[in-house]
């Protein structure tokens, strides 16, 4: 008789944790149901007009289509970043767009200063530095002045003009701006190696390291998505959007021993000096050569 109460207690405890596990799992498919209502991730149409600086991507190649697709994906679904690039290319691009234009390199190779860095006034783990994102050795072959107190590769104009110069040096090796992208993240002997071994002369038929692998593709991506910002889902108002103060330049021909106390003498604090002059990397300017500088000022 005892066995038969266990046994029929045993059998009530399953029935009931049968009967709440499928009410649990019944909420489950009910929550994931709502959330699938409410939200929709929407595979994309790709352009058939896809071009760098002219230069068609030849998306009907299906490993070039699942490349440009996953970078497109990627930069419309990552809502936030997307929508702080935008944000920080209304402020840059109007510096970069003349600069690129004055040394002969197409307007496209703004996108690649915003894959680059992101706007970002930052030092990769890599140690690259400026929107640009040049290491030291670069920066210093092509004539930047880099050390613990002046670095300019955080001077927006100047290393735009080192940029252009790499660039330009690249596409007369190549032959394509496509490639000279390439060989922005690679190297110029690390794809020229790649073209020979392989015996291919475009980006598009190179097998690459992942990062340059996808580099291009992002590049196109941002392009895309912040040429036609409404179209991939970025809803904002013009004011919504970052914009840089206006400047004037005031010549510098000494050393600063102070510059928050340089700062004072404009009706400015350290940080708003610093934040127009980040190639200034310390509370003074050495200037023991007597090199003409010139520090941004806000006109306001």
């Amino acid at each position: 008789m005892k066995k038969i109460v266990t046994l029929s207690l045993v059998l009530l405890c399953l029935v009931i944790i049968v009967f709440f596990s499928n009410g649990i799992h019944e909420n489950e498919v009910q929550s994931v149901t709502n959330t699938h209502k409410n939200y929709k991730v929407k595979a994309l149409q790709l352009p058939n007009d896809l071009n760098l600086a002219g230069e068609r991507v030849p998306i009907e190649i299906e490993d070039v289509k699942e490349r440009m697709d996953r970078e497109l994906l990627v930069n419309t679904y990552w809502q936030s970043n997307g929508l702080l690039l935008l944000k920080r290319a209304h402020k840059y691009f109007p510096i970069l767009e003349p600069l690129l234009k004055k040394y002969g390199i197409p307007d496209d190779f703004k996108y690649l200063a915003l894959a680059e860095s992101g706007f970002i006034d930052e030092t990769s783990t890599a140690g690259a530095a400026g929107i640009w994102h040049f290491m030291k050795k670069t920066g210093k072959e092509y004539g930047l002045e880099i050390n613990k107190n002046v670095d300019e590769r955080y001077h927006i104009e100047k290393s735009t003009k080192v940029a252009a110069a790499y660039l330009k040096k690249a596409k007369e090796r190549f032959g394509s701006w496509t490639l000279a992208a390439a060989a922005y993240n690679a190297g110029n002997y690390g794809i020229a190696k790649r073209l020979e071994t392989q015996q291919v002369t475009s980006y598009y038929d190179a097998l690459l390291p992942d990062e340059t692998e996808r580099y291009v593709f992002r590049i196109l991506a941002l392009k895309e998505v912040i040429s036609n910002p409404k179209k991939y889902g970025f809803v904002f108002d013009e004011n919504d959007l970052y914009t840089l103060e206006k400047t004037k330049e005031i010549k510098v021909d000494s050393a600063i021993t102070n510059i928050a106390s340089f700062a004072k003498n404009f009706g400015l604090n350290y940080k708003e000096l610093k934040k127009h002059n980040p190639w200034l990397r310390e509370n003074h300017l050495n200037n023991k050569s007597k090199k003409n500088y010139l520090i941004k000022i806000p006109i306001d």
